[in-house]
């Protein structure tokens, strides 16, 4: 398959799942529920929806032109994917095809029906990729790895995998800067960022950073539209039993009925909580952030060093690499 093929098979892919049948989402849905009572149709839409975007011919021509592919053997790229959020390894599904190579993918026991689901309508449209992807119980004869995990997984696929060229990811998180001059739309839109997919990605605002003096009754007021968020049982017994444990050790909390916030240095909350932390001036607070950038994955806000706008962290452009490491480059080099 020429680059060219590859590209227009994807573009078909996207246009698929922008159309998705009514009642072929429903039979999905059903199947995806019973497997991750985390994955609802919110957060399926949400997820088809990102790659409809991605998969767009405009945007993928883009994407390549910045680089130079060589025409050389493909190797077969291990993919361990995470499962925290639906679909959330298909960026480097799509990397790894894109430059020509081929995906052994062992996937996430949380997440084992939406990637077999889509790769099976790419090679639908495009039979030729069908000895290109592979899903396997047990990764063997690999030239390269993209792993994805927790920091303590992590350092498993490092012992085990670091003398592959690799991509290793660890845990990350997201979060916003505010400075009191937001206005409603902008605090509204922030809701999008802290509780879309319960706040279980890497992309999803956990800690604000606020002035000295912030009053949170704005905020509080801009986020009552994500309420029914309470009525999801999983993520309501996160809420009480976090609850619990700031009255038992008295931590002080501010509390909305469905998400709390308090007071931490530390930038991965519980689900329901989201931290928060004073600073006295951008400066410092920048100088801050430069020490914790290999921890953060995002930075939402309107004022540096913050660089999504309010509402767009789940929105990224197939350019924006997760932990900032270029996977097209990476796979690119291996030939």
């Amino acid at each position: 398959m020429t680059l060219e093929e590859r590209i227009s098979a994807f573009t078909k892919l996207g246009k698929y799942l922008h159309a998705i049948d009514e009642v072929e989402f429903q039979v999905l849905l059903e199947k995806v529920r019973n497997e991750n009572p985390w994955f609802t149709e919110e957060s399926l839409l949400l997820s088809l929806n990102g790659l409809h975007n991605y998969l767009d011919d405009g945007r993928l021509r883009r994407w390549k032109s910045n680089y130079s592919f060589s025409i050389g053997a493909s190797k077969v790229v291990a993919l361990i994917m995470a499962g925290n959020i639906p679909l959330v390894g298909f960026h480097d599904l799509l990397c790894i095809l894109i430059t020509g190579n081929c995906a052994q993918i062992k996937q996430s026991s949380k997440d084992s029906i939406l990637i077999p689901f889509v790769t099976e309508k790419l090679i639908q449209l495009e039979p030729r990729f069908s000895d290109r992807i592979k899903f396997v119980d047990r990764l063997t004869d690999f030239d390269a790895v993209i792993a994805t995990g927790s920091d303590n997984s992590s350092r498993y696929f490092q012992y085990y995998f670091g003398k592959y060229p690799h991509i290793i990811r660890q845990n990350r998180t997201s979060i916003a800067i505010l400075t009191g001059t937001e206005t409603d739309d902008e605090l509204r839109a922030l809701a999008e960022d802290a509780f879309s997919y319960f706040g279980l990605g890497c992309r999803n605002v956990s800690k604000l950073y606020v002035p000295e003096g912030y009053m949170f009754s704005k905020l509080f007021e801009q986020w009552q539209h994500r309420e029914n968020i309470i009525h999801h049982h999983k993520y309501c017994n996160n809420y009480d039993y976090q609850k619990s444990i700031m009255l038992v050790n008295r931590i002080p909390f501010l509390d909305n009925g469905f998400v709390m916030l308090t007071e931490s240095a530390r930038l991965v909350s519980p689900i329901s909580v989201i931290y928060y932390e004073y600073y006295k001036d951008l400066s410092s607070l920048k100088e801050n952030l430069e020490n914790l950038k290999t921890k953060i994955q995002c930075m939402v806000g309107k004022v540096s060093p913050a660089t999504i706008p309010f509402g767009q962290a789940q929105s990224p452009e197939l350019w924006d690499y997760a932990d900032q490491i270029d996977t097209v480059k990476f796979l690119s080099e291996l030939n």
